[in-house]
């Protein structure tokens, strides 16, 4: 009898990727962003009436994504009783859409918008300028209806989360300036619209200050890490009367990476809904008056932070291990919870999903190791691909994956670890990756690999690794570091530091500062100038059109190990940016690495 088929294809794979997000609710109505990949990957906008029908706004071509810092974010705000205004990817232009033909609300220009925020009769929202010289500036806009455009604050490099107050007569947003991240350190301040003095409510270079949300017109919201942990605070207007709302070791937040999410927010009757936890974040109900956290009973298990609330109605985005990205609607008076609408249309049998299962792995010097395993359908000690998470400030969740059911229902187990320097553990576990690059994420890495094998779950002969952007670059220098590992795939990985520097956008232009340190350690660390030592097979591939890691770094290193004789294989994708958006670029790339493990993991390789 022939095989039996694996119940999921490469084509299941790239189709369930509708990247559900930034739901938005207003009474009875919800809308929410979703991907198109079978549309060359554009972006579109979902609205959900009050009957429960649903209606794609936008037809092809339009594709709804900021491209402020490149990584966006949310892009589109809902303007009551007009319409939607959204960013359009082509042009970056600002449009109207009120169901009918979008039409346009900004000029033509090089000027990009983000995180739009609706009130007071007009638009508020971060603005980016490309100039002829190639630099980059950012302010906070205001945007009439008809187009018209004024800077009301400037003088920063970076700008997110402008919230307007009650009573309309102050503006408080984040800010900070290079050489910092977000995460590293940011700056809460506060414009008096009426005279445009401003002041610094709370941060500085060694604390990072978020999303800021009005309690009145006197009293402010915010998430710091000054504890060591993104947690959740009140504060005067003026800086006073700072109190912990629920100190603990757990993060109330994620990384800033996209603007426009909201990781918790007021709801009509006082309280706060939050999101919570280390690693996944769970969503749950904080009165901050008596400082009681109580978990709703949802059967997701974890959230993105892009919340949004009407009254005592909830919108958000969740997940879990066997249950699809979705957009939920839960309120919170009755407990009443709606799944509007689910990443994976039709999941396979549950029986095929992995369960996954948290470790912690000691690694160099003692450190503890997150990371969680995905055992595969066959019995171990099996094949294993460690997953790399990319940022290299994130983390890897447990929501549902049909790429990992891909591998563990073929026979192949996945690890994926939360090397030091990744979110969801505190600031000193994201700490340990400053100046650290090439170092601690690789050295955990590798201990992960060691850790499946002496555990008996992995073949040692059998063990690969696999990442994106900073993802890719761990792979890489893992591969040169230690031959724990059969071969290595890497995605958009950064291989050399200097071109990156040199030509990689303005957000991230001096992020390894931070990461690695003076340009005298560069040849120490990046995976090119250690070409050389790396001895297994690679697959590399990258999007020609990637504005954030260039082609160049994958085709140099590609061209390195060739040089060197070792095996590799590069994989170029035409108007691909940094990650794959469209189906069939999704579905090849996913069989290449299937085709490259096969053969990696036959027993006489």
């Amino acid at each position: 009898m022939p095989p039996e088929r694996p119940p999921i294809s490469t084509a299941d794979v790239a189709r369930s990727a509708l990247r559900l997000g930034f739901p938005t609710v207003r009474g009875d109505e919800v809308w929410w962003e979703e991907d198109r990949p079978a549309e060359a990957g554009r972006r579109t906008i979902v609205h959900r009436a009050a009957d429960g029908s649903r209606r794609e706004l936008l037809d092809a071509p339009w594709d709804a994504r900021t491209r402020v810092h490149e990584y966006g974010g949310r892009s589109y705000v809902v303007v009551p009783g007009v319409g939607v205004i959204f960013a359009n990817h082509a042009d970056q232009r600002l449009y109207l859409t009120d169901g009918g033909p979008p039409r346009p609300v900004t000029a033509a220009s090089e000027d990009r918008y983000g995180d739009l925020l609706w009130g007071d009769g007009v638009l508020w929202c971060v603005r980016e300028r490309h100039h002829d010289d190639g630099k980059v500036s950012r302010g906070l806009v205001s945007v009439t209806l008809d187009g018209e455009v004024i800077e009301v604050i400037s003088g920063s490099d970076f700008y997110a989360s402008p919230a307007l107050s009650p009573d309309g007569e102050h503006l408080a947003y984040i800010c900070w300036n290079h050489p910092r991240m977000p995460w590293t350190g940011t700056e809460l301040r506060i414009t008096r619209l009426e005279d445009r003095s401003s002041w610094t409510v709370k941060g500085g270079m060694s604390e990072s200050v978020l999303s800021p949300q009005w309690r009145d017109n006197r009293n402010l919201y915010l998430v710091s890490d000054w504890s060591g942990w993104w947690n959740l605070y009140q504060i005067g207007i003026f800086g006073t009367s700072s109190q912990a709302l629920y100190p603990a070791e757990e993060e109330f937040a994620g990384p800033l990476w996209e603007l426009g999410g909201l990781p918790y927010l007021m709801l009509g009757d006082g309280r706060l809904a939050v999101l919570h936890g280390q690693g996944d974040l769970r969503l749950g109900i904080l009165d901050p008056e008596t400082s009681t956290l109580i978990d709703l009973d949802v059967p997701y298990t974890g959230w993105a932070p892009a919340l949004s609330a009407d009254g005592t109605t909830l919108v958000g985005i969740g997940y879990g291990s066997d249950v699809p990205r979705s957009v939920v609607r839960v309120d919170v008076v009755t407990g009443r919870v709606e799944g509007l609408r689910r990443d994976i249309a039709e999941l396979p049998d549950i029986a095929y999903l992995p369960v996954p299962h948290a470790v912690e792995i000691e690694g160099s010097f003692g450190r503890r190791i997150h990371a969680y395993r995905y055992p595969p359908n066959t019995p171990e000690p099996a094949p294993y691909v460690v997953f790399v998470h990319g940022g290299p400030t994130g983390h890897a969740t447990t929501e549902l994956s049909l790429e990992k059911a891909f591998f563990t229902t073929r026979g192949i187990g996945v690890l994926e670890v939360n090397y030091g320097g990744s979110t969801g553990y505190g600031r000193a576990y994201r700490e340990r990756l400053r100046g650290q690059w090439g170092i601690v994420d690789v050295e955990d890495t590798v201990a992960a690999a060691q850790w499946l094998a002496a555990a008996g779950h992995a073949d040692p002969a059998r063990i690969t690794v696999r990442g994106s952007s900073a993802g890719g670059w761990t792979v890489m220098a893992a591969c040169a570091a230690a031959t724990v590992f059969c071969g290595g795939v890497s995605i958009a990985g950064v291989s050399a530091l200097a071109p990156l520097v040199a030509a990689t956008h303005d957000f991230e232009s001096r992020y390894i500062e931070w990461l690695v340190g003076s340009e005298s350690l560069y040849a120490s660390r990046e995976p090119l100038s250690r070409a050389g030592e790396v001895s297994c097979p690679m697959l590399l591939m990258q999007g020609l059109a990637d504005p954030v890691v260039p082609p160049t770094q994958a085709e140099a290193f590609a061209a390195a190990l060739t040089e060197r004789g070792i095996p590799c294989t590069y994989l170029s994708f035409e108007g691909e940016s940094h990650g794959f958006r469209r189906l069939e670029s999704k579905t090849a790339a996913l069989a290449a690495e299937l085709a490259f493990y096969e053969q990696l993991f036959r027993p006489e390789h």
